[in-house]
């Protein structure tokens, strides 16, 4: 895929990571209320090489359960050292015998890894949207930069935040999700096979997302090109942080601007689905105006109608919490921050780095 525009030039010329697991450390950050009862084991597992729907079919296979019984918050890549919760549902709270990393091993390659943590009794399921953010340790080796400069554009990140683009992995490889997504609203077809809505319903779910994303970066990349991804204009929709609240900023004053350059609210643009733009006047022509001059976005759109989706909203930038960084030596660079769920680190390494950022080793 083409590298999105970005409002920054970044600091660091080339840089190498996920050269090893611990390169790319996740933590899901998720509060639980522990109370001991209902017949779902909650199991906090840390696991290297392992993505979670390895691991949440394992999990099945273990306990002896249909998959739809095994619950997850978020997608944690493979290629990392991550942690995260899962939960199983046991009738009559009777586990296995055998324990489950134990279970685990003769089917692990030798590079992977799986180590339970905690583990408690909860009366629900673990549904998915359910943590608040993830925590990344990612670690850049060989970096060609200036240092002065790159702490620079790291201390304008920590207060001005970067595009809130969806990463390349929501796309798929040479972005097929995109042609797939196609495919589907066309002719209700998964490579060539008439869908079954209930059969196929992860790669329903799958393609449906990638259009909305795809949508939505066209969208926010319009603004950047524009120097407005982070400028109020009168009819934004404005987002309060932390919270899935919006409303309509019809006029823009101080006190708006103020609060924007806070981190209390931020800027916001579709997640399109059926019904009206919230946005008003110039900021509604631009977002319709991005769908309708392309004919590929304009036929995801009427696609995602088509689906049932409705019209949601996301803001245009991340503000990474608790930002810190260190020298581990003159060419490496560990980044410690922390993103609101449904963010991408990716996006943040690719505002940081000129080219596009190595993975060996894996």
């Amino acid at each position: 895929m083409p590298k999105l525009p970005s409002p920054y030039t970044p600091a660091i010329e080339s840089a190498i990571y996920k050269q090893q697991p611990t390169d790319f450390i996740v933590h899901e950050k998720l509060s639980i209320d522990v109370n001991h009862t209902g017949e779902h084991l909650w199991l906090h597992i840390q696991k290297t090489r392992m993505n979670t729907n390895f691991v949440a079919k394992l999990l099945s296979q273990w306990a002896g359960i249909p998959l739809k019984d095994v619950g997850y918050s978020g997608l944690k890549d493979r290629h990392a050292l991550t942690t995260q919760w899962f939960s199983v549902r046991l009738p009559k709270k009777i586990a296995p015998e055998q324990n489950f990393e134990q279970f685990v091993q003769t089917k692990l390659a030798s590079d992977e890894t799986l180590e339970i943590l905690a583990q408690h009794w909860h009366h629900k399921k673990l549904g998915r949207g359910t943590h608040e953010a993830n925590q990344f340790i990612i670690t850049l080796r060989n970096v060609v930069g200036e240092k002065a400069a790159i702490e620079q554009q790291l201390t304008t990140i920590k207060t001005q935040g970067v595009p809130n683009y969806f990463g390349e992995q929501r796309f798929g490889q040479d972005a097929n999700n995109i042609d797939a997504a196609i495919e589907l609203f066309t002719h209700h077809t998964i490579r060539g096979k008439k869908i079954h809505r209930k059969f196929d319903q992860d790669k329903i779910s799958l393609y449906l997302s990638a259009a909305r994303s795809e949508l939505f970066n066209a969208i926010l990349a319009k603004r950047i090109a524009m120097g407005i991804w982070n400028q109020p204009l009168d009819g934004d929709v404005m987002n309060l942080a932390g919270s899935n609240s919006i409303f309509v900023a019809q006029h823009i004053d101080e006190t708006m601007i103020s609060r924007l350059q806070s981190g209390d609210i931020h800027l916001t643009a579709p997640m399109w689905g059926a019904g009206e733009l919230k946005s008003s006047g110039k900021v509604n022509a631009l977002e319709l105006s991005v769908i309708t001059d392309h004919p590929i976005y304009q036929q995801l759109s009427q696609g995602l109608i088509a689906f049932g989706l409705k019209q949601q909203r996301r803001p245009l930038r991340m503000l990474p919490s608790n930002l810190q960084w260190v020298w581990q030596d003159g060419e490496t660079l560990v980044l410690d921050f922390e993103l609101p769920a449904g963010s991408f680190a990716t996006t943040m390494i690719d505002t940081l780095v000129t080219s596009s950022v190595l993975t060996t080793g894996l």
